[in-house]
């Protein structure tokens, strides 16, 4: 099942939620329904050229104007 994140209108909060089908997802902090889902940033890790364990995420990017790790502007 998939862990989500969200952001809470009511309580300005942000939070991570295991859902379950078409569950409804509600604040842990104040239990309200009016939340949006929030964009993650995914994160692998993978194995170097010298076995070594190389961790990286979406945010790791050195481009100043996104977030992605491979854009054709900025050349990543």
């Amino acid at each position: 099942m998939p862990i989500y994140e969200y952001h809470c209108n009511n309580c300005d909060k942000n939070f991570e939620l295991l859902i379950f089908g078409k569950e409804k997802p509600s604040c842990p902090s104040c239990s309200s329904k009016k939340v949006s889902k929030l964009m993650s940033a995914c994160g692998f890790m993978s194995k170097g050229s010298g076995g070594e364990t190389v961790k990286t995420s979406a945010a790791d990017s050195s481009c100043t104007g996104c977030t992605a790790t491979s854009c054709s502007s900025c050349s990543l």
